[in-house]
């Protein structure tokens, strides 16, 4: 039987309204909307040409039903600037992916959720706080999506219809998500990383404030996280010069420009020096891009699961046959996330040159294994 909540999701993921889905099914909207609500049922027939329309298989259309997420568990920055249809295609998105996580989740024993719940703490305090609970002290950062996954926080991508948004974060049934924008260059989408972390910290909850002041937050918490104030204040660099900035901002992983304002808000810098930097670093092209910039981060989590599954002698369609979905969708919920190349074209896939793989425990159930992210 058709689950009319899996209807609804697959139709918003594609960004369509009942009436564009008529319009490709030539079916009535009258049908389809009897569908959705679960007052009718569709033939075979029409369940192929549904899924067909859709992009997905008839099994996902026809597995158990779905709870969406819902518009107010999650905050999106530049509200006005996105429509609601644009918000729909991205949290339809993000329920597919829970489902894929919860895939992996049935075969791998994988990190269970450490991240605190510091609501009503003063941003500044928490991200000190949050790197005290895991460890991290004064140090740079080498790598926010391998430390949030180390705690828990499971990392996907934003799929490519969603490249208006930098990223959005939520908890699902008490486990904490994180969903990015991988075309953002590498230093954007750290911040965006500790920004949304600093939403899952300051904002625990179903529902995370959609407004302005919890968007300050999160922003003045990724700051403090990414660069944590007694750190930067014992580098001297106060009154810092356009080579001291460009010089620091490497060894922090940063943005030039978000080094500069992080110095700003810690008065380091006065107000003249303040603009006279940001004029320099535009006019070198920094406000648009980092010229120099780091090098992506990926997933250590899913680069290992898509290694144990090779090794298993399974190729990624083992997934996408399991849950229904399409090699596409599977590829824009992990794309520039792994290092290990998702074809089908190839019995053999790669693995990533840095990552041990997986190792599995005998005990368990069949294909289950324990992946250390460390």
């Amino acid at each position: 039987m058709l689950a009319p909540s899996r209807l609804r999701i697959a139709r918003k993921r594609q960004g369509l309204t009942l009436t564009d889905l008529a319009r490709e099914t030539e079916l009535s909207r009258r049908s389809l909307s009897a569908y959705e609500n679960g007052k009718q049922q569709p033939t075979q027939h029409t369940l192929a040409c549904l899924a067909a329309a859709l992009h997905v298989a008839p099994k996902f259309l026809t597995g158990p039903d779905l709870d969406e997420i819902p518009p107010e568990a999650v905050s999106f920055r530049a509200m006005s600037k996105i429509t609601a249809r644009q918000r729909d295609r991205a949290l339809a998105a993000g329920r597919i992916a829970i489902e894929l996580n919860e895939w992996i989740e049935a075969r791998f024993t994988v990190p269970a959720p450490n991240v605190p719940s510091l609501t009503g703490t003063d941003p500044e305090i928490a991200a000190e706080m949050v790197r005290a609970h895991w460890g991290v002290g004064q140090t740079p950062i080498k790598n926010m999506v391998h430390l949030l996954e180390a705690n828990g926080v499971r990392v996907f991508s934003l799929t490519g219809e969603s490249a208006e948004l930098d990223a959005y974060a939520l908890h699902w049934r008490k486990q904490p998500y994180v969903f990015l924008n991988t075309g953002k260059s590498s230093e954007r989408a750290r911040f965006d990383c500790a920004h949304e972390c600093g939403h899952l910290v300051l904002h625990s909850g179903d529902r995370i404030p959609n407004e302005p002041g919890a968007e300050a937050e999160a922003d003045r918490f990724a700051a403090a996280f990414l660069m944590p104030r007694a750190a930067i204040l014992s580098q001297r660099l106060r009154e810092a010069t356009i080579d001291h900035v460009l010089e620091a901002k490497r060894h922090w992983n940063v943005s030039a420009m978000a080094l500069t304002r992080r110095l700003f808000d810690l008065d380091l810098l006065t107000d003249w020096r303040y603009r006279s930097l940001c004029v320099q670093l535009s006019q070198m092209g920094y406000r648009r891009a980092e010229p120099d910039g780091v090098p992506r981060e990926t997933s250590m989590l899913l680069t290992k699961v898509f290694a144990a599954l090779r090794e298993d002698g399974q190729r990624p369609s083992a997934i996408t046959d399991d849950l229904g979905l399409s090699a596409t969708d599977l590829h824009a919920h992990v794309l520039g996330l792994t290092m290990v190349a998702l074809t089908d074209q190839s019995r053999s896939l790669p693995h990533e040159p840095s990552s041990a793989p997986a190792q599995v425990d005998a005990t368990a159930r069949p294909r289950r294994g324990r992946l250390r992210l460390s």
